[in-house]
């Protein structure tokens, strides 16, 4: 463990849990990722996945062979305002799991631990697409949508710690059901699940019209994924590209209701279904435009692509638990003392 006086100055090791995969790398004070590990993800244990996560950590400390500021865990998952407990993940076993404990009794250094998608977006303020905004908030587009608020210089965890959970915002009264439990979520609709979804809906209902999209899944409707789509509308297919532009377009409807509510500076959209590019900002972007209340006698948030990709969220992580030291507050978990919120300044 090293002085807090020196911590700014050190790399740290990042750790990102998803459901298939932990990627963990050491980070440089500056951003940089300096050296990479991975494990599978035994999503069904919790034990396995601590096994995981500490043979990542353990490689990537003797890869880099001197001292290190600590590990800063991002996972998928609900976390307490604490970031002591898991209190939900989707993917993986954690249920009321304490996490933060089990793992800083195991890896005997300075930690931080919380939701992966606050850990991308305090990436994307300190090194990428919202670096220098007053307010700003990440939108992560996968499987569903993820996201988390940096202003005025502080990663905004909520009163109980879940805030940021942009994807459960109802925006279809009585619509689609959601694995949350509610229905007309605004992950139903925009995310690459909702993609696919719907275009499994079009070509059972207008096979003819779905006939190129069919033809990459030899005409069986039921297994067409928004990744069929994606490469469909790279390669030109009017429907594929049509389906884009309206996830694109509930995404947008999604920021406008948001930039009501927060008045972001910037909104980085981040994700697996960013990687889009333009076939969903443009349209999110047209969408914002009409919508946004106030329109014509307000600005409205810039939208932008993130710059970190799949590494945002180990960036993150990785310089949350740098500052957590630096600002004495990481020292008292890993101590077994008093486990108070973990405050960036």
């Amino acid at each position: 463990m090293s002085d807090s006086s020196d911590a700014a100055e050190l790399p740290a090791l990042g750790i990102d849990i998803g459901g298939t995969k932990v990627a963990g790398g050491v980070v440089a004070p500056d951003g940089t990722v300096l050296a990479t590990a991975r494990r599978a993800t035994p999503g069904a244990s919790v034990v396995e996945t601590e096994n995981a996560i500490a043979a990542v950590v353990e490689e990537l400390a003797l890869w880099h062979g001197g001292p290190l500021v600590g590990v800063g865990v991002g996972a998928a998952g609900w976390f307490d305002r604490t970031g002591d407990t898991v209190l939900f993940s989707p993917h993986l076993a954690w249920r009321n799991s304490t996490l933060r404990q089990d793992l800083a009794t195991r890896l005997q250094r300075p930690l931080w631990v919380g939701n992966d998608a606050d850990a991308a977006a305090w990436a994307e303020y300190r090194y990428g697409a919202a670096a220098g905004a007053d307010l700003s908030l990440m939108i992560t587009l996968g499987t569903g949508i993820g996201g988390g608020i940096v202003m005025d210089g502080r990663l905004q965890r909520g009163s109980h710690g879940v805030a940021g959970e942009w994807g459960h915002m109802r925006v279809v009264p009585d619509g689609r059901l959601c694995a949350c439990g509610n229905r007309g979520c605004w992950e139903q609709y925009a995310s690459g699940t909702a993609l696919g979804q719907t275009a499994r809906e079009v070509a059972r209902s207008s096979p003819a019209a779905a006939a190129l999209l069919l033809d990459r899944v030899d005409g069986d409707a039921d297994r067409l994924t928004g990744e069929d789509v994606a490469r469909a509308a790279a390669d030109g297919d009017p429907l594929a590209l049509e389906l884009l532009a309206e996830v694109g377009s509930w995404l947008g409807q999604g920021i406008a209701d948001l930039a009501a509510v927060l008045d972001p500076e910037v909104v980085v959209i981040g994700g697996g279904v960013s990687v889009l590019g333009e076939m969903v900002l443009g349209p999110a972007r047209a969408r914002l435009e009409r919508a946004l209340p106030g329109r014509g006698f307000r600005p409205g948030p810039r939208v932008v692509a993130a710059r970190l990709g799949a590494q945002a969220g180990l960036v993150g992580a990785a310089d949350l638990v740098r500052r957590a030291v630096v600002d004495g507050d990481v020292q008292r978990s890993v101590r077994g003392g008093d486990p108070s919120p973990l405050t960036l300044r």
